[in-house]
């Protein structure tokens, strides 16, 4: 190595260990960003061949990389939509023009208009939760709102009913069935359910089982409030009646196993009956089970770890709302940081697809959690004193150089 190539190692020396400075620096000050990844720095030898080969000398660059797959330890909050991922996907999230990033920052709050943002002012995406799956695309998402104070209802439209009928029970004449809706209409078995018409007003079903014959069954279903006296005749017909057939081996349900019931005011309701029963035993319902809810305030919220973000109404219903999807991309190490905690989808970390949390290898969300940074102080201290230790030796061999070329132009 010449003289005059020592000034260059010696100089690239110290650009490389001021890069593993700036990278201990910024770990430093973000050693309590939430979802921050720590940068680590990496090192590379540089040769050049000079005088044909006979003499070698070179120096090193040094570069910042992001650990961005790394995970952070978790931190317990008492705030329900304080976000962290348990896994490897990434929470969605856009600016105000609607360009969308991915990031593990889970520490969101409403706005002014309920839109859940993180303290870097990018938005948290999401879909209904009456959708069947997520978007396959990031831009099919939709910024999630909390309307907290303001008043909804749901009209149902599904639910499930389960019983077992008796098969020892008596046959109804035709004539005296429920849907003939006569004031001398009897049945042999009775239940109630409740449903919700588009205002959140509650109407009580009554749901009537006749036997008709062997292991045959009428269901016919009326809006409790049109009872006379409190049975039949009813002011109006049955909103719906449906055969029932069972089998004669094992007592299932063979024939009729869902019924579309006309809420007064209100949707269609469509009614799970596949679990329904007629066996030796006596009659047994398991409560039913309808969406829809009453008209109620937004007081808070829950979030599970499929993602499903349910309003807590002030009534104690629950009503599912939305759901927080998951992205990966092919090669996270090759997403571009940016300012603000999230990073940007580039063509060597491959496009990002969307699925449903706590499925795949997605990951779970936890709610009322953050992830921590990454940073461990006493190791980057350390690395701060192997950086200054590095860069005061080569300023050391930059001095030696500049040294041994002055006494070279001493020379006579």
């Amino acid at each position: 190595m010449t003289a005059s190539a020592l000034f260059n190692t010696s100089v690239m020396g110290m650009s490389a260990q001021t890069t593993a400075l700036s990278a201990v620096a910024e770990n430093i000050a973000n050693s309590g960003t939430v979802g921050y990844k720590e940068a680590t720095t990496q090192f590379q030898t540089l040769l050049s061949s000079v005088q044909g080969g006979a003499d070698i000398d070179g120096g090193v660059s040094a570069s910042n990389v992001i650990e961005i797959t790394k995970a952070g330890s978790t931190l317990n909050t008492t705030s329900a939509t304080d976000l962290a991922i348990s896994g490897d996907g990434f929470f969605v999230v856009s600016d105000a023009s609607g360009n969308t990033y991915l990031t593990r920052a889970g520490s969101f709050l409403p706005d002014t208009q309920g839109r859940l943002y993180n303290t870097a002012g990018y938005y948290l995406m999401g879909y209904s939760a009456s959708a069947a799956s997520a978007p396959s695309d990031p831009a099919g998402l939709q910024v999630i709102t909390i309307p907290y104070g303001t008043t909804i209802s749901t009209p149902s439209t599904e639910g499930t009913l389960s019983a077992n009928l008796p098969q020892t029970a008596d046959v109804v004449g035709a004539a005296d069935l429920p849907s003939a809706n006569a004031s001398t209409s009897t049945y042999s078995k009775k239940t109630s359910a409740t449903a919700y018409d588009n205002l959140g007003n509650a109407v009580t079903l009554d749901v009537y089982f006749s036997k008709t014959s062997d292991n045959e069954w009428e269901m016919s279903v009326f809006d409790a409030s049109t009872a006379t006296d409190g049975g039949f005749p009813y002011s109006s017909g049955p909103l719906t009646t449906q055969s029932l057939t069972f089998s004669s081996t094992d007592g299932s349900l063979t024939g009729g196993s869902s019924a579309s019931i006309a809420v007064p005011n209100g949707s269609t309701l469509t009614l799970d009956l596949s679990a329904m029963t007629q066996r030796g035993s006596s009659f047994s319902v398991v409560n039913p089970t309808i969406n829809g809810n009453a008209a109620s305030q937004v007081t808070s919220v829950n979030i599970s770890k499929d993602g499903t973000l349910s309003y807590v109404l002030g009534n104690d219903q629950s009503v599912a709302a939305s759901k927080i999807p998951l992205a990966r991309v092919a090669s996270p190490t090759n997403l571009q940081a940016q300012s603000g905690n999230i990073f940007a989808v580039t063509k060597d970390s491959g496009a990002a697809y969307l699925g449903d949390a706590n499925s795949g290898s997605m990951g779970s969300i936890a709610s009322s959690t953050l992830e921590g940074s990454t940073v461990d102080l006493a190791t980057q201290l350390s690395n701060m004193i192997v950086a200054q230790r590095s860069f005061t030796a080569n300023s050391q061999v930059f001095q030696v150089a500049s040294e041994v070329m002055q006494v070279l132009n001493n020379l006579k």
